[in-house]
């Protein structure tokens, strides 16, 4: 320490005369006028909560949380709910795991580093791309980072992002907040019969459409499955019309449906994103694990970190980070990302998942996840007032039925009964088959007969 700082570090300029030389340049007085905190929020010196001890706290929580509804949540697009076998939770909890925040040091981080190096492998192989990243936010993240490196790499001369017009509305926003600091504009091409309609994706990324003026595609996304559950039949066409006109083709998915589904790389992907909390999660509503593949060409572009393997000075295999190219490990100007921080736990939990099941258990949960969406959807066709699916495909996981009374009126009264959907329309309910029990399924087929009855 050089001992010229009242706070004890050469670098964190904290003395009084400093801050006070940055508060005049910047014509504030004070620290706190730096922050503008509504009086109804700011903290007056008192947390106005008892003290209690530890049974007693035990007792209050227990009592808060009994007051949640025992839903059984039949809730999908974008969330779900696998069982996660209890050998996830006893491996990925023990201290070494939970302690290490990320694995700067690779000499004390062994361990970790290879079940990182295991995640990469299996998205690897379920891809078909040679490059995956160790870990990211979530979905839409990893889809708005997949924008910024099509920017960055571009050889089309347009400006437009195109995505199906029946996106996530979480992911589109977090995508426009991610192109808000470039030219890029995000743009959409049209869906018919839960797919991509090819003639009007085709027309959009030559440059037509609404306005005739449009640039061209710098990047196209699709899905499989999509949003509403159906599987995407036109891959390979979306990739060759996307490599036609320069644009980089970015494909949505997860690891189940990639354990089944054809292989992005085969359809001419360039990027794969995703959740892959999938496995290793149960639920979350918001917690994810984003994951990010490509081609080894777009390696140096990659954003987030990657963990390699190389040998030590006694020719030992070893793990290390050998690509970090988020903020916080590079000069600002030279990062791909702005990741400052990464999900390393849940990635090692969706290792330790996919280890459990191995590639025939993968398989094999994919695969129910057809037959129990469309024997549900056969079941609930049979009511009256009820048609499913609604689109007249295969389905992964999820569907979408037309109801005929008012989809939210339907959606309440299966509340009440203890069920969980989704209102995707004023008659259109969305139902997700992952992690519900074949019993449940049964209950929720008596109830909304009921219902709509």
């Amino acid at each position: 320490m050089h001992g010229t700082h009242d706070a004890g570090s050469p670098y964190a300029p904290h003395t009084d005369d400093e801050r006070t030389a940055m508060l005049e340049a910047i014509g504030a007085e004070t620290v706190e006028d730096l922050f503008d905190v509504p009086a109804g929020v700011a903290f007056d010196g008192e947390y106005g909560i008892d003290s209690r001890s530890e049974r007693e706290t035990r007792r209050l929580v227990r009592s808060i949380l009994g007051r949640n509804d025992g839903l059984t949540e039949l809730l999908g697009r974008g969330h779900y709910g696998y069982y996660v076998p209890s050998l996830v939770d006893h491996l990925a909890d023990r201290s070494e795991f939970l302690t290490s925040y990320t694995q700067y040091q690779p000499e004390i981080s062994q361990g970790f580093l290879q079940a990182l190096f295991e995640y990469q492998s299996l998205l690897v192989e379920l891809t078909g791309l040679e490059v995956a990243n160790c870990s990211m936010y979530d979905a839409a993240t990893a889809l708005g980072e997949a924008a910024t490196l099509a920017d960055r790499i571009r050889d089309a001369s347009g400006t437009r992002v195109l995505v199906p017009d029946r996106l996530a509305s979480g992911k589109r926003r977090t995508l426009e907040n991610y192109v808000a600091g470039t030219d890029l504009v995000v743009e959409t091409y049209p869906t018919d019969d839960g797919i991509v309609d090819l003639e009007g994706f085709e027309r959009r990324v030559e440059g037509g459409g609404a306005g005739g003026d449009e640039t061209d595609a710098v990047m196209v996304y699709a899905e499989n499955p999509t949003v509403r559950g159906t599987i995407e039949e036109n891959l390979s066409a979306i990739g060759s019309i996307a490599d036609d006109a320069d644009a980089l083709f970015v494909l949505g998915s997860d690891p189940v449906a990639l354990a089944l589904l054809e292989r992005p790389a085969d359809v001419g992907a360039d990027v794969v994103v995703g959740d892959a909390s999938v496995l290793g999660l149960p639920t979350s509503f918001g917690m994810g694990l984003g994951l990010f593949a490509t081609s080894e060409t777009y390696l140096r572009q990659v954003p987030g970190r990657l963990v390699g393997a190389s040998e030590d000075a006694t020719d030992r295999r070893t793990f290390t980070l050998t690509l970090q190219t988020r903020e916080q490990h590079i000069r600002r100007e030279r990062a791909t990302s702005n990741i400052c921080t990464n999900q390393a736990w849940v990635a090692l939990r969706t290792a330790i998942h996919v280890g459990a099941l191995g590639p025939r258990g993968l398989v094999e949960l994919a695969s129910r996840s057809v037959t129990r969406a469309e024997e549900l959807a056969e079941r609930v066709d049979d009511l009256t007032g009820v048609t499913a699916p609604v689109h007249d495909r295969r389905h992964f996981r999820e569907f979408v039925a037309h109801v005929d009374q008012p989809a939210r009126a339907i959606a309440s009264d299966l509340q009440k009964r203890g069920f969980a959907v989704h209102v995707v329309d004023d008659h259109e309910i969305q139902l997700c088959v992952a992690g519900v029990p074949d019993e449940r399924l049964d209950s929720f087929v008596a109830t909304l007969e009921e219902v709509v009855g």
